[in-house]
C-alpha cells in the first residue's frame, strides 16, 4: 500500500521543523559568539563603537557590512540545518495543502525551547509551558479538522487568484504594515519591544506561503513535463519568495541577538 502525498507532506513538514528548530539555537550560539568576539575585538583596538552600546548592539554593527555573525562558523551550522528545513518544507507544500502544512510549523518552536532550556540555558517557565501545549493542540486540531482544499494546477491559476481585489487588498495592508514597523518602530522599540519583530516576520510570512507554494507547483509540474520555466508569474513568485525569506532571516537575527531565544519563540 503507498504512502499518500498528504502523509509524505506531513512527514516532511515534522522532519522541517525539527531542523529549522535545532538551527535556531546554533544560530543563537553563533550569535551571542559573534558578539563576544567583537567586543573584545573592539577593546583591544581601542575603538569607540558608539557611546554605551550594550553585547545586544554591538554585534549587529560591528565588523566588515555591520554583520560579524556571518564569520561565526557555528551561525553557519545553524544556516545549514535551517536551509535543509526550508528546502524540506517547500517539498512538503508540494505534496500537501498548506492548511495541513503550515500549522506543524509550529512543532520547531516546541522544539527550540526545549533545547533552549538545556542548552542556552534559558529557563522555560511555567507559562511557557503552557504556551507549548498549547501550540501542540492548536496544531493537532488544525490539521485534523483542516476542510479540504482545492489544490491549483498550474502557476497562472494561483496567479488568477493572487490578482483578485481581495488579495491585493490584503497585500498593499501587509507592505504598509511592514514597511511602517521596519521604518519607525524597529528603530525605536525594536530593541526592547519584541512585537516589532514578531510583526515583521509573521507578516512576511504570510506572503512566503504564497509565493512557496506556486514555486512547489510549478516545479512538479514542470518535473512532469508541464514545463512552467517560461511564464512570467513563475519568476515572479520565486523573486517575491527570495525577498520575503532574506527579510525574515535579517530580522529573526536581530530579535535573537536583542532578546532571549525563549522570547524569540
Amino acid at each position: 500500500m503507498g504512502v499518500s502525498d498528504n502523509t509524505r507532506g506531513l512527514i516532511l513538514a515534522m522532519a522541517s521543523s525539527a531542523f529549522i528548530g535545532s538551527s535556531f539555537i546554533l544560530k543563537k550560539k553563533g550569535l551571542k559568539r559573534a558578539a563576544d568576539s567583537g567586543t573584545r575585538a573592539g577593546a583591544q583596538s581601542g575603538l569607540l563603537i558608539g557611546s554605551i552600546m550594550s553585547i545586544r548592539n554591538t554585534s549587529v554593527y560591528l565588523g566588515v557590512g555591520g554583520y560579524t555573525y556571518l564569520l561565526e562558523p557555528l551561525w553557519w551550522a545553524g544556516m545549514v540545518l535551517m536551509i535543509v528545513g526550508e528546502v524540506a518544507n517547500f517539498v512538503a507544500y508540494v505534496y500537501a495543502p498548506a492548511v495541513l502544512v503550515t500549522p506543524l510549523g509550529a512543532l520547531s518552536i516546541i522544539i527550540s525551547a526545549i533545547l533552549a532550556h538545556f542548552m542556552l540555558k534559558e529557563r522555560l517557565q511555567k507559562m511557557g509551558v503552557l504556551g507549548c501545549v498549547s501550540c501542540i493542540v492548536g496544531s493537532v486540531v488544525i490539521v485534523i479538522h483542516a476542510p479540504q482544499e482545492h489544490t491549483p494546477n498550474s502557476v497562472q491559476e494561483i496567479w488568477a487568484l493572487a490578482t483578485q481585489p481581495a488579495f491585493l487588498i490584503y497585500v498593499a495592508a501587509t507592505l504598509s504594515a511592514v514597511l511602517a514597523l521596519i521604518l519607525y518602530f524597529e528603530p525605536r522599540y525594536g530593541q526592547t519591544n519584541i512585537l516589532v519583530y514578531l510583526g515583521i516576520c509573521s507578516l512576511m510570512g504570510s506572503l512566503t506561503v504564497v509565493s512557496i507554494k506556486a514555486i512547489g507547483i510549478a516545479i512538479k509540474l514542470t518535473l512532469e513535463g508541464i514545463s512552467q520555466v517560461a511564464y512570467p508569474q513563475t519568476w515572479f513568485f520565486l523573486t517575491v519568495a527570495a525577498v520575503c525569506v532574506i527579510t525574515q532571516l535579517n530580522y529573526l537575527n536581530k530579535a535573537s541577538l536583542a532578546l532571549s531565544m525563549l522570547e524569540v519563540l
